[in-house]
């Protein structure tokens, strides 16, 4: 029987440290994370146009950060900040009483094809329009390695193409080191519903080798 571990999962506190940074006292854990499950869904639809990469959540006295990398930047902060104002508001009403202060960071993510989440959600919108699956896999393959990435696999499962019965694909190039704590594999999974189902998309994308951790929330790319 194959383990099959989340390849992030499986690095966190060796290469990469946890997205959600807070700490709750007894009694506190449960309501806290459910809280955090729920803005990290709207967050993933509210800023879907924008090419979300990742999302991290730190709660401090008084006061939740939440901080965003996302391709375009511009989309979310809007004309004079507006638009981060508003999303502030938004996160405020739905989530958290008067008192919490809402801070909201923008990263701009300099090289989207290198990232899987981005890569994934294009592949799902191609997919639901009907474009050709195998096109779709070949196409981010050869732009994910153009982009200078050391290998990367994409999967698509389901009813491709609308057959009867279900199956997956799966294309590769390059290598893929899953059980190397320090290969620096990004990994995302995102689904696609078209007419005749749901279709999953994976992919992974090895960018080499990295000694120490790897904070992509620490350096500010952009930041508003």
């Amino acid at each position: 029987m194959g383990r099959k571990v989340h390849p992030i999962a499986h690095r966190i506190n060796v290469l990469y440290p946890w997205d959600s940074r807070w700490f709750a006292r007894k009694g506190k854990y449960r309501q806290n994370l459910k809280k955090e499950v729920a803005i990290r869904k709207f967050l993933t639809k509210e800023l879907k146009d924008a090419g979300l990469d990742a999302i991290s959540i730190a709660h401090g006295a008084g006061e939740v950060t939440v901080t965003v990398r996302v391709a375009k930047p511009g989309l979310i902060i809007g004309r004079g900040g507006a638009g981060i104002e508003d999303l502030k508001k938004k996160i405020q009403k739905m989530f958290f009483d008067k008192k919490t202060a809402i801070k909201v960071q923008v990263f701009e993510v300099r090289q989207p094809s290198l990232s899987a989440a981005i890569v994934a959600q294009q592949m799902a919108t191609e997919i639901e329009k009907r474009m050709p699956f195998r096109r779709v896999l070949k196409t981010a393959i050869e732009r994910v390695m153009k982009a200078g990435a050391v290998g990367v696999k994409v999967t698509a499962a389901g009813r491709l193409n609308g057959v009867e019965i279900s199956r997956r694909e799966t294309l590769s190039d390059g290598k893929i080191p899953l059980q190397t704590f320090r290969a620096d594999v990004d990994y995302a999974n995102v689904e696609a519903y078209t007419i005749y189902g749901v279709i999953g998309v994976k992919v992974w994308i090895y960018k080499g080798q990295v000694f120490g951790m790897k904070d992509k929330f620490k350096k500010e790319e952009t930041t508003r």
